[in-house]
């Protein structure tokens, strides 16, 4: 099992410092990794530095261990598998948070957004197509994220432009037809009501609408 009671573990900082005593009964129950997290990546979130592992590499703890967290804990489970290296695993446990807008999952959906799995990134537009009205808890969650992280987001659209081009040109010969797409305008568009200004676009232009969104 995981080591507890050390702030410095990158599964302990990749939450708020009020979750610490949560994220280690999480650790308690995750069978040991046969490698450590690799490449984090850095987002603030309500003024805090968080330091998220950009991948995981622990076996799926068992279900009755799972059970036995409470549902916050459950929750920042989901989190850290959503970073699994293996994509079926990622889907799973995002298909567990997705639906949250507290603020500490926010930045492992946006990651996602930013990745090559097509299945993933239309779990996630499926999900939060509510961020396109003004004044829902998920706008306002994602677009105070973003305003906190510009840079953060600037590397995701240049991230969701790459793998389309990439991997996907082919399926989605417009962009305006990628889910990827989809789901940075609804970023965009809560980015834009927190900022109080439009928030840049890092895409290709284009009018033409096709494909899945």
């Amino acid at each position: 099992m995981q080591p507890l009671s050390d702030s410095s573990n990158p599964l302990i900082t990749a939450f708020p410092a009020e979750l610490a005593s949560d994220a280690e009964a999480v650790l308690a129950v995750m069978p040991d990794s046969r490698l450590p997290p690799h490449a984090s990546f850095s987002v603030a979130v309500e003024s805090q530095q968080l330091l998220i592992p950009g991948r995981l590499y622990n076996d799926e703890p068992p279900t009755d261990a799972v059970a036995s967290l409470s549902s916050r804990q459950r929750q920042l489970l989901h989190c850290l598998y959503s970073r699994h290296c293996d994509g079926v695993v990622r889907q799973r446990h995002l298909e567990k948070v997705v639906g949250s807008t507290d603020p500490w999952v926010v930045p492992f959906v946006v990651q996602l957004v930013g990745e090559y799995v097509l299945e993933i990134l239309v779990v996630i537009c499926d999900e939060l197509r509510d961020l396109a009205t003004p004044g829902t808890c998920g706008h306002v969650a994602y677009g105070q994220f973003i305003v906190d992280n510009p840079a953060f987001f600037a590397r995701t659209q240049r991230r969701v432009v790459s793998y389309w081009s990439c991997y996907y040109r082919g399926t989605y010969a417009s962009f305006r037809g990628y889910p990827g797409c989809t789901l940075l305008d609804l970023l965009r568009s809560a980015a834009s009501d927190r900022a109080g200004h439009p928030w840049p676009s890092l895409t290709p232009a284009g009018a033409r609408v096709d494909g899945y969104c």
